[in-house]
């Protein structure tokens, strides 16, 4: 499989999942107790997101030249395994072992998929990134994301 045709294939792929993210966010309740913002917010946004990367990678797919570079197409494979298991085991242990401490594994470990190396800027990076969401979507948008596991504390 080339290249271009794998990254289409993907493509339509992650947009019927935003799809179903957007679908699904609606059957999610508005509100929730004292929270201004609701949970259905931030699924269906995600899925919108995901649907406008996945219309992006579409269309870029076809702008690109064709690779037949065997040995590039096999570690963009591998790549994308590592994240996509990393992006299951997220979705499953997000409520075990909270929030930031899932949010910052996802991200090192997606982030070292794409860049070998570079642990103390990806662990920075990924810190800071699932710190300033959490508090701004806890703290300022009065939101409720689950936190840190009881045995953390």
């Amino acid at each position: 499989m080339q290249t271009g045709s794998f990254d289409r294939y993907a493509s339509v792929l992650f947009a019927l999942i935003g799809a179903t993210f957007l679908f699904e966010s609606r059957n999610i309740a508005n509100s929730a107790y004292g929270s201004e913002v609701g949970p259905n917010v931030f699924p269906f946004l995600l899925g919108l997101i995901l649907i406008l990367l996945s219309v992006k990678l579409f269309i870029e797919s076809f702008k690109t030249a064709q690779n037949k570079n065997n040995t590039r197409e096999k570690l963009m494979m591998k790549r994308f395994l590592i994240i996509l298991t990393a992006s299951l085991l997220y979705a499953a242990f997000i409520e075990t072992i909270g929030y930031l401490i899932s949010t910052f594994v996802f991200l090192l470990v997606s982030f070292q998929a794409m860049e070998k190396g570079s642990w103390i800027k990806n662990s920075l990076i990924a810190a800071a990134f699932s710190f300033c969401v959490y508090y701004l979507f806890v703290v300022v948008l009065k939101g409720s994301l689950p936190g840190l596991p009881v045995w953390f504390s």
